[in-house]
Formats: structure tokens, sequence, C-alpha cells
């Protein structure tokens, strides 16, 4: 499932749609078996049945919903003849809730069912059931604690705070030329034989040559690589260009290319050129504004089944 390969970034997405399921499968309960409420109105009915009058404050953060969800969900229930508004004797300033006669009857000929819901949540998800309401509740604590926004806002302003570096081949960063490399082939194509051998062995295929690799890091993280492969005396190509996907934004692919084109120059190169395909439409125009010029066919010889776009650079560009 594509929504799955998005991991954290998708995880409220993903508990939506679960969320979306098991309202959707009470509703259809209650349906069939004449049951005359809605899967939603369940948490501020079994509230106020449970523990008698409150305000729309007090429900709110009991079932741990937003003052004005619950309030929008009290007008529904009014109109539904299930809710009523009342002045608080003890306070007229207040407005209290309570329930009608019509949801005490409702909700006292429920039993059954939701005997048969805790029953049949069981047989579904088995042993599942009782670890997920566990993990709930841990996730629950753990944002009472620090609240998601801040925690996300504080990692953010620590990633734009920490400089991005450009460094050299070393023995040590072998392993994320593979990775990076593999990351974007695996998503978008497949690995080919050829990239299988120059990932494997960067030097024997690319340094020895007369190429150069750069990796870009930020702090211990190393988030993107690049080459430089020479083919003949002068004439270079730019290959194997990878970002992490999650530091896509922080412009490490343009200061890749751009240290690769200077290293190009550095070694007095006359011709660089490039392979890609049409469906990297983002990193197509990045090599556009970095002064590669689209060419009308695919390179004679190329050695990339996918690929279908061949630009070469324009030393004045």
């Amino acid at each position: 499932m594509y929504i799955a390969s998005l991991g954290k970034l998708a995880l409220g997405s993903r508990l939506k749609a679960l969320s979306d399921h098991f309202y959707g499968a009470a509703d259809e309960v209650y349906r069939t078996l004449g049951a005359p409420i809605e899967s939603r109105w369940l948490p501020v009915l079994r509230y106020l049945w449970d523990s008698g009058p409150g305000t729309v404050t007090d429900v709110a953060g009991a079932i741990g919903q937003t003052h004005s969800a619950v309030s929008q969900l009290t007008n529904k229930l009014v109109r539904a003849g299930m809710v009523r508004r009342l002045r608080d004797p003890a306070d007229g300033r207040r407005t209290v809730l309570t329930l009608t006669g019509r949801a005490h009857d409702a909700l006292a000929g429920l039993g059954p069912i939701w005997c048969a819901v805790r029953r049949g949540v069981d047989a579904s998800l088995d042993e599942h059931a009782a670890r997920l309401l566990d993990a709930v509740a841990a996730c629950e604590r753990a944002l009472q604690e620090r609240p998601v926004a801040a925690a996300i806002l504080a990692e953010h302003a620590a990633i734009k705070a920490t400089p991005l570096e450009i460094v050299p081949f070393a023995p040590a960063l072998r392993e994320h030329f593979y990775r990076l490399n593999a990351q974007w082939l695996e998503r978008h194509f497949r690995i080919e034989d050829i990239d299988r051998a120059v990932l494997s062995d960067p030097e024997r295929h690319i340094l020895r040559p007369g190429g150069a690799i750069f990796f870009a890091r930020l702090g211990e993280e190393v988030i993107g690589t690049c080459a430089l492969l020479q083919e003949s005396p002068g004439v270079f190509e730019l290959t194997k260009m990878g970002v992490d996907e999650t530091f896509r934004g922080l412009g490490a692919g343009r200061r890749l290319l751009d240290a690769c084109i200077a290293e190009f120059h550095r070694r007095g190169g006359h011709t660089l050129f490039l392979e890609s395909n049409s469906r990297l439409t983002t990193a197509v125009r990045m090599y556009e504004k970095a002064g590669f010029v689209m060419q009308p066919t695919i390179r004679p010889g190329s050695h990339y089944e996918r690929a279908d776009v061949y630009m070469i650079y324009r030393q004045d560009g």
C-alpha cells in the first residue's frame, strides 16, 4: 500500500483511515440492528450517561476532543433529540448538557450490541486489539508530555541550523553511495546490472578511471551523492546523483551538481553530459537551470534501459 511507504509522514492519514473504518463498521452495525444512534455520537452520549450533566468543556476534556468539535457535535445531538442544553442551577452563567429521555431509552437498549462490538473487535483483530489500545494509550500520554507539533518544529529548527557540507569520497562513505542511489532506483525503476557494478565498486569504475564522487553531509547524516565519470580524456558524465527523500528541499542536489561542475572545470574538461529519465521532472529542471541542454535524441550507445533524456552542459550557461 502506497500510503504505508510514507511512514511517519502519513501517520495522521493512516490513523484517519483506520478511524473512518471503525466508524463505518459501527454505523453499519447500528443501522442493521435498528439502534437509533450514530457511532460518532457515542463518546458524548456515554460520558453524559456515565457522569451525568456536564459542560462542553467537561465533555471535551474527558473524551479528548476540542471544545469546538464537541460544541458542533452537541448541536447535532440537540437536533436529533438526544441532548438538551440547560442552565446550570449552581451557576446561571453556565450551560450544561444533559441527556433526554429518548437518549436514555436508546442507550439502555444497547448493551447486547456493545457486548457484540467488544467480541467482534477481538474476533477481527485477535491479540492486535489489546496491543492497539495499549499503543494508543501510550501515544496519548506521550503527546500530553510533549505535543508533536512542538517536537516537529524543534527538529526542523535543528535541521535548518545544521550546515550542509559537500565532501569528497572516502572509503567510510562507500555504503552511502550504494544506499542513496538504490533508494531512488528501486522507487522509480530498477537497479540495472551496470548500476549494481558501479555502485558496488565505485573506486574501480569511477575513481580509478579519473572520476570523482561527492557526498552531501548534514551533521552526521549523509544525505546525498553525485559522481563525475571520465569517459575519455576531457569527456565526463554526470552520474549517480541521489538525495535521501527525507532531506529533499535543503538544496543538497544543487550543491552536489555545482560541485561536480566545478570539478569538471578544474580538470579542464571540454564535454560534460548526463542521461536521465523524463519521469524525473524535478531533476531535469534542476539540470536545465544549471546549464544542461536537452538533446533531441537519446545518447547513442546508452548503457541504461531507463534513459530517455540526454543532456549536454553548455559551458557558457
